[in-house]
């Protein structure tokens, strides 16, 4: 089978720890959720490796029938690729140019920090030659949000020594833990802010089914080997 390669966006702050390698995780919400009498199971012989289990039946003593559809990641599988669109600008005097006209030379990567630089261009924007890293699957797997571990929130590329993450932890040390966080779990906290700065409030209550894609950056050259 071959090798398949899908763009993918990340924050500023995330590409900064795909840059420096403590990175190797990401989570995204599965669309659609399953529905109340629904799971996601590994697939079988014969499946694709991921489906919608549904059962549904007229109570006891009665059959219960199961319906089993794909439940296919849009972020490939195992051996397959992703790169990464980040947001960017280029010097003011391009900021009427089409990216097709730029080069590599002409623009910026706002991860990099604060420059002087033209107007902000969405990394859903970003072309395929500009991006700069790039990342190979080494797994795919499904499980509820609020099932992460210390382990997996910190692959996911928080920095404990950050100021973002002394605010979290200050609120934290002044409030109760809610029964969605395991008292002590200092980066799992840090890693619930991120969350819902990203995907707003309340989805962490929310708990969703996430894919949780792990990945090693891979050099660029080998981007056609």
């Amino acid at each position: 089978m071959s090798t398949k390669e899908r763009p993918i966006l990340f924050s500023a702050p995330m590409v900064r720890a795909l840059l420096n390698g403590t990175k190797t995780q990401t989570r995204r919400v599965v669309k659609p959720q399953p529905w109340a009498s629904c799971s996601i199971e590994d697939g079988m012989k014969g499946e694709p490796p991921f489906v919608f289990s549904a059962l549904s039946g007229d109570g006891p003593g009665h059959d219960v029938n199961e319906t089993r559809t794909p439940c296919r990641c849009p972020y490939g599988q195992p051996g397959d690729r992703l790169w990464v669109r980040e947001t960017w600008s280029t010097h003011t005097c391009y900021d009427d140019v089409a990216p097709a006209e730029l080069t590599t030379r002409s623009i910026h990567y706002w991860a990099d920090g604060e420059i002087e630089t033209g107007k902000g261009r969405p990394s859903i924007h970003m072309p395929r030659r500009f991006s700069r890293i790039d990342l190979e699957v080494t797994s795919v797997r499904v499980e509820r949000l609020q099932d992460i571990s210390e382990t997996d929130a910190l692959a996911e590329g928080i920095d404990m020594e950050s100021d973002h993450a002394s605010l979290c932890l200050d609120i934290a040390a002044t409030t109760s833990y809610p029964n969605d966080l395991p008292r002590g779990s200092a980066p799992v906290a840090v890693y619930k802010a991120l969350w819902e700065q990203i995907n707003s409030a309340g989805t962490w209550a929310a708990n969703p089914w996430v894919w949780v894609v792990e990945f090693k950056r891979i050099d660029q050259g080998a981007r056609h080997g």
